[in-house]
């Protein structure tokens, strides 16, 4: 039996992932070691309302023993994702255009092995479930159960050679598909980069689905990165390229405003936008204010690897 996510525009079933293939791919990992990457963790958030509000409004304490998941309708209806159109509920109402069967992504660069592999056999590989908050560099948040698997085992298939210092990703970039690439609101293709280091930590993971079911079109789909200590848009979604390369590579949103977006944008409630304060954030459907943890509350995990950086200047 096929199943289809519901959106405003509906897919058609030939571009659905079957429901028995998708799930006989997850693993559920649960307790000892595999708490690393899974809702264990504590997990913070916050919402982009202007910081005019944020003396005004409550202050709820880092509390890691209390996180909800956010309500699946609120994380599938609430988006960022440009090509579809820069309001928060056109990624929802738009992305039924996007066509994600076949699906290949090219991965290349300084590697031994270069290759394009297809969705379906990204497919293959063991998946877990792990929740991870969702931390926006507008202030907003969620928590979600991802499913998917680390970026890591994939890059390990092309053999990074000495050279490759970063990875380039690339979203799709087609206009018939995506309407918002006719507007000018970025430099298309939309581009994201990260250290090799950093693509390689466990917690780096390439989701193919959240809350149980195949990845939603305005979410992502058929995959996208998920980088749970930096800022959301580092989290490039509806991937088609993989370079590996030795010099840092240019992003969509640094182009565009380097002095509001900095290539590492990891969460940091001591260094503000340019337009608001980061100290604090609101979850999405919750009305109060809790303080911002470094790192998104994951820095026991990643910060080990910006050991002697200057954080405020590498924003």
């Amino acid at each position: 039996m096929l199943f289809k996510f519901p959106t405003a525009s509906q897919a058609r079933e030939d571009e659905v992932t079957p429901r028995e293939l998708f799930l006989s791919r997850r693993s559920l990992m649960v307790g000892g070691a595999a708490a690393l990457a899974l809702g264990s963790l504590p997990i913070w958030s916050r919402n982009a309302w202007a910081a005019a509000f944020e003396a005004q409004t409550t202050i709820k304490p880092a509390d890691p023993k209390f996180d909800p998941t956010t309500p699946m309708k609120s994380a599938t209806t609430y988006n960022n994702f440009y090509e579809f159109g820069t309001g928060k509920s056109d990624p929802a109402e738009n992305a039924g255009t996007l066509k994600t069967r076949p699906w290949e992504i090219a991965i290349g660069g300084e590697v031994a092995k270069p290759m394009t592999i297809g969705i379906e056999d990204l497919l293959k590989f063991p998946m877990e479930e792990r929740i991870y908050r969702l931390r926006c560099v507008e202030g907003w948040s969620m928590v979600i159960p991802w499913v998917g698997f680390p970026l890591a085992e994939l890059l390990k298939r092309v053999e990074p050679t000495a050279n490759a210092k970063y990875i380039a990703f690339q979203t799709l970039n087609d206009p018939k598909q995506m309407p918002g690439l006719r507007s000018w609101v970025l430099d298309w293709p939309y581009t994201e980069g990260l250290r090799l280091d950093e693509a390689m930590h466990p917690l780096a993971l390439l989701a193919v689905g959240m809350y149980g079911e195949v990845l939603p079109n305005q979410n992502g789909a058929p995959i996208r990165l998920v980088v749970p200590w930096k800022y959301g848009f580092k989290s490039i979604k509806s991937i088609v390229k993989i370079t590996l390369v030795k010099d840092q590579p240019a992003t969509a949103w640094n182009k565009s405003q380097p002095r509001e977006y900095g290539f590492y944008s990891n969460v940091n409630p001591e260094v503000d936008h340019p337009r608001w304060s980061q100290a604090t954030e609101r979850r999405v459907g919750d009305f109060s204010r809790r303080k911002t943890l470094p790192f998104n509350g994951y820095g026991e995990e990643v910060a080990s690897l910006y050991s002697g950086m200057d954080l405020k200047a590498n924003y």
